[in-house]
């Protein structure tokens, strides 16, 4: 039996599994992919972090100066290789847990080969961008064009002098859409559901999640004033474009929606430009076409859906009850889930994923020392 395990060698796993070991407790992690960083690896080739560099290290050992303020995607994988070397970090690739459930001393890993793995202290560290979800709009099945999901996008290439569709105007649509444009694309559509809120990535030098750090605690009326007012400030009149202001406040929908911002590192410009058309939300699909809610329809090649991901939880563990209805866990960040049970990685915050997995690491490795979980 391990004493400590933890699913999951991102970032959120790895930096737990260095505090345990700077508090003397040996643990092992388990990936179910090739190596650590799986889930980044896999990203879309131009993507750079939103947020900074020195606001991005983990524990113990920041991100190299030369990897410079926006790190790269490749950079930030060479970076978590060199985090888990550095503190010595057992990581057992290739092995994917089918089914977590109480065991007789702690807990019990159902693996993908058969055989069972206990535990008697479990950190679950596997993201909430774990499983790429694509809304099954009707008549999809149907239509002679292809359906890609934003996760498996690399970059324009495959698309050069096609039409296309992304469907989302989250950070990742958004990013896709102008690589699209810039790559070659014939003709690129954004379609938007829900308007986004939209900020510069920075400005005068001064970046948009030390606004998120410093504003965060605001109250959420006091907040969502400020933002607005900000965004008024900071971007053009979008909605000549096709793009609405936000009808609800950005700290609310961060609670509500679990929602961030979307960074323009170019949209905006492209939209202004007209090299990328904003258009309705996706309604439905024919053979030949994309049907749009205010009416209208598409004939696009290709459909790139930016539509977001799911976290996997509620399919691994038996216990319904420890996760909301989006299947994010109810009790996460610190404090167990149940006895000997952490998640970890699973906040969304304005003041960034990495940031916010450093200050949990240290939380969950000091209850599990303070409680003897070990």
């Amino acid at each position: 039996m391990e004493n400590v395990m933890v699913v999951g060698a991102g970032a959120a796993g790895l930096a737990v599994a260095a505090q345990l070991k700077a508090r003397g407790v040996d643990c092992v992690v388990v990936e179910r992919g090739p190596g650590v960083a799986t889930s980044w690896r896999g990203r879309y080739d131009r993507l750079r972090l939103h947020t900074t560099r020195r606001l991005s290290g983990l524990p113990g050992f920041p991100i190299p100066r030369e990897y410079g303020r926006w790190v790269r995607r490749d950079d930030l994988v060479r970076y978590l290789e060199a985090y888990a070397e550095r503190f010595g970090i057992e990581v057992r690739t290739g092995v994917t847990v089918e089914r977590v459930k109480p065991g007789a001393d702690g807990w019990s890993l159902r693996l993908a080969d058969g055989s069972e793995q206990p535990a008697r202290t479990l950190v679950v560290a596997t993201g909430y961008l774990h499983t790429p979800a694509v809304p099954q709009w009707p008549g999809m099945q149907s239509w002679t064009g292809t359906v890609t999901h934003s996760a498996q996008y690399r970059n324009a290439e495959p698309f050069r002098g096609k039409n296309v569709l992304v469907v989302g105007p989250g950070n990742s649509g958004a990013e896709i859409a102008t690589d699209l444009a810039e790559g070659g694309a014939a003709s690129v559509s954004l379609a938007i559901r829900t308007p986004p809120h939209i900020v510069r990535r920075e400005t005068a030098g001064w970046p948009a999640q030390m606004n998120g750090v410093l504003l965060g605690r605001l109250p959420e009326r006091a907040f969502n004033a400020i933002a607005a007012a900000m965004a008024r400030v900071e971007m053009p009149d979008l909605r000549p474009y096709g793009i609405d202001r936000p009808a609800q406040g950005l700290k609310t929908r961060l609670r509500t929606q679990r929602y961030v911002p979307l960074q323009d590192v170019g949209i905006v410009r492209d939209v202004v430009s007209g090299r990328v058309r904003p258009v309705a939300a996706v309604r439905g699909f024919t053979e030949t076409s994309v049907l749009l809610a205010d009416g209208t329809s598409l004939q696009p090649d290709a459909v790139i859906a930016a539509t977001g991901y799911e976290t996997g939880l509620r399919e691994l563990f038996e216990d319904a009850s420890l996760f909301d209805e989006t299947g994010v866990p109810l009790v996460h960040g610190g404090a167990p889930a149940r006895p000997g049970l952490y998640f970890t990685g699973y906040d969304v915050t304005l003041g960034g994923m990495l940031r916010q997995a450093a200050m949990e690491s240290r939380v969950v490795a000091r209850t599990i020392v303070v409680t003897g979980q070990r």
